[in-house]
Protein backbone atom coordinates (compact mmCIF):
# COMPACT_ATOMS: atom_id res chain seq x y z
CA UNK A 1 0.00 0.00 0.00
CA UNK A 2 1.38 3.45 -0.72
CA UNK A 3 2.23 6.32 1.40
CA UNK A 4 -0.63 8.21 -0.20
CA UNK A 5 -3.38 6.12 -0.31
CA UNK A 6 -2.59 5.10 2.73
CA UNK A 7 -3.40 8.77 3.71
CA UNK A 8 -6.41 8.99 2.10
CA UNK A 9 -7.61 6.11 4.19
CA UNK A 10 -6.38 7.97 7.65
CA UNK A 11 -8.07 11.04 6.43
CA UNK A 12 -11.47 9.51 5.61
CA UNK A 13 -11.65 7.57 8.99
CA UNK A 14 -10.73 11.47 10.42
CA UNK A 15 -14.10 13.01 8.56
CA UNK A 16 -16.53 9.64 9.23
CA UNK A 17 -15.40 10.36 13.35
CA UNK A 18 -15.93 14.06 12.91
CA UNK A 19 -19.37 13.54 11.03
CA UNK A 20 -20.57 11.31 13.66
CA UNK A 21 -19.96 13.63 16.61
CA UNK A 22 -23.21 14.88 15.15
CA UNK A 23 -24.81 12.55 13.03
CA UNK A 24 -26.43 9.39 13.79
CA UNK A 25 -26.35 6.56 11.71
CA UNK A 26 -26.36 6.95 8.23
CA UNK A 27 -23.00 5.52 7.60
CA UNK A 28 -23.72 4.41 4.09
CA UNK A 29 -24.67 7.96 2.98
CA UNK A 30 -21.49 9.29 4.61
CA UNK A 31 -18.86 6.76 2.87
CA UNK A 32 -20.92 7.81 -0.42
CA UNK A 33 -20.70 11.18 -0.05
CA UNK A 34 -16.98 10.65 0.19
CA UNK A 35 -16.73 8.83 -2.52
CA UNK A 36 -18.62 11.60 -4.72
CA UNK A 37 -16.17 14.23 -2.97
CA UNK A 38 -12.77 11.97 -4.16
CA UNK A 39 -14.11 11.89 -7.48
CA UNK A 40 -15.70 15.19 -7.84
CA UNK A 41 -19.08 14.12 -8.53
CA UNK A 42 -22.42 15.79 -7.35
CA UNK A 43 -24.44 13.90 -4.79
CA UNK A 44 -28.93 14.21 -4.72
CA UNK A 45 -30.07 13.36 -1.41
CA UNK A 46 -33.64 11.88 -1.04
CA UNK A 47 -35.90 11.37 1.85
CA UNK A 48 -38.74 12.42 4.07
CA UNK A 49 -38.51 15.82 5.88
CA UNK A 50 -36.87 15.72 9.44
CA UNK A 51 -34.07 13.41 8.30
CA UNK A 52 -31.46 15.28 9.27
CA UNK A 53 -30.33 15.79 4.57
CA UNK A 54 -29.82 19.61 5.43
CA UNK A 55 -27.72 18.92 8.49
CA UNK A 56 -25.16 15.83 7.58
CA UNK A 57 -24.41 18.60 4.61
CA UNK A 58 -23.29 21.34 6.77
CA UNK A 59 -21.72 18.47 9.09
CA UNK A 60 -19.73 17.17 5.25
CA UNK A 61 -18.66 20.63 4.48
CA UNK A 62 -17.33 21.38 8.34
CA UNK A 63 -15.46 18.92 8.13
CA UNK A 64 -13.52 19.72 4.83
CA UNK A 65 -13.25 23.50 5.40
CA UNK A 66 -15.12 24.49 2.44
CA UNK A 67 -16.87 27.45 1.59
CA UNK A 68 -20.25 26.70 1.96
CA UNK A 69 -23.00 28.07 0.34
CA UNK A 70 -26.73 27.37 0.62
CA UNK A 71 -30.14 27.66 -1.81
CA UNK A 72 -33.41 26.74 -0.87
CA UNK A 73 -35.58 26.11 -3.48
CA UNK A 74 -38.76 27.89 -3.75
CA UNK A 75 -41.24 27.80 -6.38
CA UNK A 76 -40.90 31.41 -7.37
CA UNK A 77 -36.94 31.37 -7.25
CA UNK A 78 -35.47 32.13 -11.16
CA UNK A 79 -32.39 31.53 -12.45
CA UNK A 80 -30.58 34.65 -11.49
CA UNK A 81 -30.58 33.94 -8.47
CA UNK A 82 -28.66 31.11 -7.98
CA UNK A 83 -25.80 32.40 -10.98
CA UNK A 84 -26.02 35.96 -10.43
CA UNK A 85 -26.25 38.83 -12.95
CA UNK A 86 -24.70 41.98 -14.04
CA UNK A 87 -26.04 45.47 -12.64
CA UNK A 88 -25.22 48.54 -14.26
CA UNK A 89 -23.79 51.08 -11.91
CA UNK A 90 -24.98 54.42 -12.46
CA UNK A 91 -21.95 55.76 -10.75
CA UNK A 92 -19.22 54.27 -12.72
CA UNK A 93 -21.38 53.68 -15.69
CA UNK A 94 -20.26 50.20 -15.76
CA UNK A 95 -22.09 46.96 -14.99
CA UNK A 96 -20.67 45.24 -11.90
CA UNK A 97 -20.99 41.40 -11.49
CA UNK A 98 -23.04 40.52 -8.61
CA UNK A 99 -22.18 36.59 -8.18
CA UNK A 100 -24.99 34.27 -6.81
CA UNK A 101 -24.79 31.88 -3.96
CA UNK A 102 -23.18 28.90 -6.75
CA UNK A 103 -19.92 30.71 -6.65
CA UNK A 104 -18.92 28.16 -3.50
CA UNK A 105 -17.34 25.11 -3.20
CA UNK A 106 -19.84 22.58 -1.39
CA UNK A 107 -23.18 24.31 -2.37
CA UNK A 108 -26.10 23.00 -0.48
CA UNK A 109 -29.48 22.92 -3.05
CA UNK A 110 -32.24 22.06 -0.78
CA UNK A 111 -35.17 20.75 -1.72
CA UNK A 112 -34.72 21.46 -5.15
CA UNK A 113 -37.40 19.95 -6.44
CA UNK A 114 -39.71 22.80 -5.30
CA UNK A 115 -38.41 24.89 -7.78
CA UNK A 116 -39.66 24.74 -11.67
CA UNK A 117 -37.44 22.60 -14.44
CA UNK A 118 -35.96 26.22 -15.92
CA UNK A 119 -34.45 26.85 -12.33
CA UNK A 120 -33.53 23.40 -12.14
CA UNK A 121 -31.60 23.41 -15.17
CA UNK A 122 -29.45 26.71 -13.84
CA UNK A 123 -27.19 24.56 -12.31
CA UNK A 124 -26.44 22.21 -15.58
CA UNK A 125 -23.45 23.85 -16.76
CA UNK A 126 -22.09 24.49 -13.22
CA UNK A 127 -22.50 20.53 -12.65
CA UNK A 128 -21.35 19.53 -15.70
CA UNK A 129 -18.50 21.91 -16.06
CA UNK A 130 -17.45 23.62 -13.37
CA UNK A 131 -18.58 27.12 -14.80
CA UNK A 132 -21.30 29.77 -14.76
CA UNK A 133 -21.79 32.00 -18.26
CA UNK A 134 -23.61 35.17 -17.79
CA UNK A 135 -24.61 37.73 -20.69
CA UNK A 136 -21.87 35.84 -22.86
CA UNK A 137 -18.62 35.84 -20.42
CA UNK A 138 -17.47 32.21 -18.47
CA UNK A 139 -16.87 32.89 -14.61
CA UNK A 140 -14.82 29.91 -13.42
CA UNK A 141 -15.80 27.97 -10.16
CA UNK A 142 -13.45 26.50 -7.41
CA UNK A 143 -11.75 23.19 -8.26
CA UNK A 144 -13.44 21.57 -5.45
CA UNK A 145 -17.25 22.54 -6.25
CA UNK A 146 -19.60 19.84 -5.52
CA UNK A 147 -23.25 20.02 -5.48
CA UNK A 148 -25.23 18.12 -2.69
CA UNK A 149 -28.81 18.83 -3.49
CA UNK A 150 -31.89 17.29 -1.62
CA UNK A 151 -35.25 16.41 -2.56
CA UNK A 152 -38.36 15.22 -0.82
CA UNK A 153 -40.24 11.86 -2.50
CA UNK A 154 -41.49 12.65 -5.48
CA UNK A 155 -44.95 11.48 -4.24
CA UNK A 156 -45.39 14.48 -2.53
CA UNK A 157 -47.41 17.25 -3.02
CA UNK A 158 -46.10 20.70 -4.75
CA UNK A 159 -42.61 19.23 -6.46
CA UNK A 160 -41.36 19.08 -9.71
CA UNK A 161 -39.75 15.91 -10.51
CA UNK A 162 -35.70 16.95 -11.89
CA UNK A 163 -35.36 16.57 -15.75
CA UNK A 164 -33.57 12.94 -17.16
CA UNK A 165 -30.13 16.28 -18.15
CA UNK A 166 -30.08 17.38 -14.63
CA UNK A 167 -30.30 13.58 -12.70
CA UNK A 168 -28.03 12.38 -15.15
CA UNK A 169 -25.33 15.19 -13.78
CA UNK A 170 -25.52 13.32 -10.15
CA UNK A 171 -23.16 10.60 -9.69
CA UNK A 172 -25.33 9.25 -6.67
CA UNK A 173 -28.59 9.31 -6.02
CA UNK A 174 -29.02 8.32 -2.33
CA UNK A 175 -32.09 7.57 -0.37
CA UNK A 176 -32.14 8.41 2.88
CA UNK A 177 -34.63 6.11 4.90
CA UNK A 178 -36.21 6.83 8.68
CA UNK A 179 -34.04 5.87 11.27
CA UNK A 180 -34.29 2.53 13.84
CA UNK A 181 -35.69 2.98 16.58
CA UNK A 182 -32.47 2.51 18.63
CA UNK A 183 -31.01 5.42 16.57
CA UNK A 184 -33.46 7.17 16.45
CA UNK A 185 -34.18 7.20 20.65
CA UNK A 186 -29.65 8.41 20.46
CA UNK A 187 -31.18 11.24 18.46
CA UNK A 188 -33.68 12.42 20.88
CA UNK A 189 -31.34 11.95 23.48
CA UNK A 190 -28.85 14.12 21.77
CA UNK A 191 -30.83 16.72 20.79
CA UNK A 192 -33.95 16.79 22.75
CA UNK A 193 -31.98 18.55 25.36
CA UNK A 194 -30.76 21.55 23.03
CA UNK A 195 -33.32 24.25 21.56
CA UNK A 196 -32.88 26.26 18.62
CA UNK A 197 -31.70 24.62 15.19
CA UNK A 198 -28.05 22.44 15.44
CA UNK A 199 -25.17 23.57 14.29
CA UNK A 200 -21.88 21.37 13.57
CA UNK A 201 -19.80 23.38 15.69
CA UNK A 202 -22.55 22.57 18.70
CA UNK A 203 -21.18 19.05 18.66
CA UNK A 204 -17.19 19.57 18.52
CA UNK A 205 -17.30 18.91 14.86
CA UNK A 206 -13.83 20.18 13.69
CA UNK A 207 -12.12 20.58 10.48
CA UNK A 208 -9.70 18.07 9.55
CA UNK A 209 -8.86 18.91 6.13
CA UNK A 210 -8.10 21.56 3.40
CA UNK A 211 -7.72 22.18 -0.34
CA UNK A 212 -4.36 20.59 -0.40
CA UNK A 213 -5.39 17.93 1.22
CA UNK A 214 -8.27 17.75 -1.04
CA UNK A 215 -5.84 17.80 -3.96
CA UNK A 216 -3.74 14.87 -2.52
CA UNK A 217 -7.27 12.67 -2.11
CA UNK A 218 -8.13 13.58 -6.01
CA UNK A 219 -4.75 12.61 -7.01
CA UNK A 220 -4.37 9.48 -5.14
CA UNK A 221 -7.15 8.19 -7.47
CA UNK A 222 -4.70 8.26 -10.59
CA UNK A 223 -2.69 5.83 -9.16
CA UNK A 224 -6.00 3.43 -8.85
CA UNK A 225 -5.65 0.61 -11.65
CA UNK A 226 -8.80 -0.28 -13.51
CA UNK A 227 -7.74 -3.69 -14.85
CA UNK A 228 -9.41 -4.97 -17.94
CA UNK A 229 -11.71 -7.52 -16.47
CA UNK A 230 -13.33 -5.06 -14.20
CA UNK A 231 -13.87 -2.61 -16.89
CA UNK A 232 -15.29 -5.24 -18.89
CA UNK A 233 -17.79 -6.42 -15.68
CA UNK A 234 -18.89 -2.30 -16.19
CA UNK A 235 -19.86 -2.40 -19.38
CA UNK A 236 -21.63 -5.67 -19.28
CA UNK A 237 -23.52 -4.44 -16.22
CA UNK A 238 -24.73 -0.80 -17.70
CA UNK A 239 -25.76 -2.64 -21.22
CA UNK A 240 -27.89 -5.03 -19.26
CA UNK A 241 -30.22 -2.07 -18.26
CA UNK A 242 -30.54 -1.46 -21.57
CA UNK A 243 -31.54 -5.27 -22.37
CA UNK A 244 -33.93 -5.66 -19.44
CA UNK A 245 -37.35 -6.30 -20.27
CA UNK A 246 -38.54 -4.79 -16.81
CA UNK A 247 -36.68 -1.48 -17.85
CA UNK A 248 -38.07 0.79 -20.74
CA UNK A 249 -34.81 2.74 -20.28
CA UNK A 250 -31.27 1.90 -19.81
CA UNK A 251 -28.07 3.44 -18.52
CA UNK A 252 -25.96 5.36 -20.64
CA UNK A 253 -22.12 5.47 -21.53
CA UNK A 254 -22.14 7.96 -18.94
CA UNK A 255 -23.44 5.98 -16.25
CA UNK A 256 -20.83 3.43 -16.77
CA UNK A 257 -17.79 6.03 -16.91
CA UNK A 258 -19.05 7.47 -13.52
CA UNK A 259 -19.57 3.92 -11.80
CA UNK A 260 -16.19 3.48 -12.97
CA UNK A 261 -14.13 6.59 -11.53
CA UNK A 262 -17.17 6.42 -8.60
CA UNK A 263 -15.21 2.54 -7.99
CA UNK A 264 -11.66 3.63 -8.66
CA UNK A 265 -12.69 6.29 -5.69
CA UNK A 266 -13.91 3.44 -3.20
CA UNK A 267 -10.69 2.04 -3.96
CA UNK A 268 -9.03 4.43 -2.68
CA UNK A 269 -10.35 5.16 0.24
CA UNK A 270 -10.03 1.51 1.38
CA UNK A 271 -6.06 2.40 0.68
CA UNK A 272 -6.18 0.13 -2.19
CA UNK A 273 -4.20 0.79 -5.70
CA UNK A 274 -6.65 -1.77 -7.32
CA UNK A 275 -10.41 -1.77 -8.07
CA UNK A 276 -12.39 -4.99 -7.06
CA UNK A 277 -15.95 -6.34 -7.75
CA UNK A 278 -16.75 -5.44 -5.11
CA UNK A 279 -16.40 -1.64 -5.03
CA UNK A 280 -18.62 -1.96 -8.63
CA UNK A 281 -21.58 -3.87 -6.78
CA UNK A 282 -21.65 -1.61 -3.85
CA UNK A 283 -21.98 1.43 -5.65
CA UNK A 284 -24.14 0.32 -8.74
CA UNK A 285 -27.17 1.05 -7.10
CA UNK A 286 -26.48 4.85 -6.05
CA UNK A 287 -25.56 5.26 -9.49
CA UNK A 288 -28.17 4.00 -11.61
CA UNK A 289 -31.47 4.30 -9.86
CA UNK A 290 -32.38 7.67 -11.33
CA UNK A 291 -30.68 6.54 -14.76
CA UNK A 292 -33.37 3.74 -15.06
CA UNK A 293 -37.17 3.84 -16.11
CA UNK A 294 -39.27 1.38 -15.34
CA UNK A 295 -41.58 -0.53 -18.16
CA UNK A 296 -45.09 0.12 -17.60
CA UNK A 297 -45.72 -3.84 -17.14
CA UNK A 298 -43.01 -3.32 -14.11
CA UNK A 299 -44.50 -0.47 -12.87
CA UNK A 300 -47.91 -2.04 -12.61
CA UNK A 301 -46.48 -5.18 -10.93
CA UNK A 302 -44.92 -2.30 -8.18
CA UNK A 303 -41.13 -3.63 -8.87
CA UNK A 304 -38.82 -1.32 -7.88
CA UNK A 305 -35.54 0.17 -9.53
CA UNK A 306 -33.27 -1.22 -6.60
CA UNK A 307 -34.61 -4.66 -6.83
CA UNK A 308 -34.09 -4.93 -10.20
CA UNK A 309 -30.78 -3.63 -9.93
CA UNK A 310 -29.73 -6.01 -7.41
CA UNK A 311 -31.10 -8.86 -9.85
CA UNK A 312 -29.10 -7.58 -12.75
CA UNK A 313 -25.60 -8.08 -10.61
CA UNK A 314 -26.61 -11.49 -9.54
CA UNK A 315 -27.13 -12.20 -13.45
CA UNK A 316 -24.40 -10.27 -14.51
CA UNK A 317 -20.67 -12.20 -14.26
CA UNK A 318 -18.42 -10.97 -12.06
CA UNK A 319 -14.33 -11.66 -13.04
CA UNK A 320 -12.96 -13.79 -10.50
Amino acid sequence: MSKTLEDVRNLAAAIRTEIAKAIVGQEETIEHLLVALVSQGHVLLEGPPGTAKTFLAQCFACTLGLDFGRIQFTPDLLPGDILGSNLFNFQTSQFTLTRGPIFCELLLADEINRTPPKTQAALLEAMQERKVTLDGETHRLPTHFMVVATQNPIENQGVYPLPEAQLDRFVFKLIVPYPSAEEEAKIVLRFGERSGPPHPQDFGVAKVADAKLLDGMADAVKSVTLAQDVVDYIVRLVRATRESADLSSGASPRAAVLLANAARARAALAGRDYVIPDDVKALAVAVLRHRLLLSPAAEIEGRQIEELVAGLIEQTEAPR
